[in-house]
């Protein structure tokens, strides 16, 4: 018996990643939307990653986490993306069991690192608008070169703990994913085992990252909004709350779709519902986050002009 249910749980070599199943017009249609944002993906967060380092007034704390804030947007699109729109045009929407796990591996640890960016991000404003004159010192480029890496090991642990605890099913005969990549939610729906234990590790640990760093961002701006209400005149309570205006956007776009997504309990999975959350969390917000920080952002939009003025 034990050795029937061995060769069972070994079948599975590789997943079939359904999609978004329509007609195949509708597919061409599908492709033709994922490669265009794709494609202002790559466009609009490279440029950004080279502005940044080529105009040297743009060398400071706040725009080196922008900096990075873009290439995380431009890798976990590109983990996701490729095969995606690979898969429109394929009859057969294969992905081996490997690169299922590395793909999921991946993209958890770059949507994870990002969440704790965005929470250093909030510090940074904390510390330029709370504490001015220590501001060099708290954030120096060593302290800001520890922080984006204290983030990209947070990020790292929750991938291993995550692809761990996913991969660690078992997996039947089943091996169709309703679903346009390899996410864990879709992975637990068609294990033959029971994942009870999975899906608690996934809500506590997702939970705890979404909560820790959203209660950062919060009580950083608790003490920014009461440092910018003591400024006596309107225009100067504008123009200093306007450099988070930003960010503020940017974490609320990200922030609801993952905890939407990841903190709810397994009984209100939705395929349909999640797989469009995904698109919004996968393509939207790193296609839309350039925009949000270039149109917003004046000191990006100077620095553009000149290097079009210059080339």
């Amino acid at each position: 018996m034990t050795n029937k249910l061995d060769k069972n749980f070994s079948e599975v070599t590789e997943f079939i990643l359904l999609g978004f199943r329509t007609h195949p017009e509708t597919q061409i249609s599908l492709f033709l939307l994922f490669l265009l944002i794709y494609m202002v993906i790559l466009m609009g967060n490279m440029t950004m990653i080279i502005v940044m380092k080529v105009d040297s007034r743009l060398h400071t704390p706040m725009y080196f986490f922008l900096r990075n804030l873009s290439y995380l947007d431009l890798c976990y699109s590109t983990v996701i993306a490729p095969k995606a729109l690979a898969n429109f045009l394929s009859d057969e929407k294969k992905i081996s069991y490997k690169g299922c796990a590395a793909q999921f591996f991946f993209f958890a640890i770059f949507v994870t690192t990002e969440c704790f960016l965005l929470a250093v991000m909030a510090f940074d404003r904390f510390s330029a608008i709370c504490s001015p004159l220590l501001y060099p010192v708290h954030m120096s480029q060593k302290v800001c070169v520890w922080l984006v890496t204290g983030s990209y090991v947070c990020g790292t642990i929750n991938a291993v703990v995550e692809t761990s605890s996913t991969f660690s099913l078992h997996f039947c005969k089943e091996n169709r994913l309703d679903h346009f990549f390899c996410d864990a939610p879709a992975l637990i729906e068609i294990s033959c085992a029971d994942s009870f234990v999975n899906e608690i590790v996934m809500f506590v640990v997702s939970a705890f990252i979404v909560i820790s760093t959203t209660a950062a961002i919060l009580i950083s701006y608790v003490y920014i909004l009461s440092t910018v209400l003591k400024i006596p005149s309107t225009q100067g309570r504008s123009k200093t709350f306007s450099t988070c205006g930003s960010h503020i956007a940017v974490v609320s776009l990200f922030y609801g779709t993952i905890f939407f997504m990841y903190c709810q309990p397994g009984g209100l999975y939705s395929p349909q519902q999640n797989k469009i959350i995904s698109v919004f969390y996968t393509l939207i917000i790193p296609m839309l986050n350039p925009l949000i920080y270039s149109l917003r952002n004046r000191d990006v939009k100077d620095a553009m002009k000149r290097i079009l003025c210059e080339k």
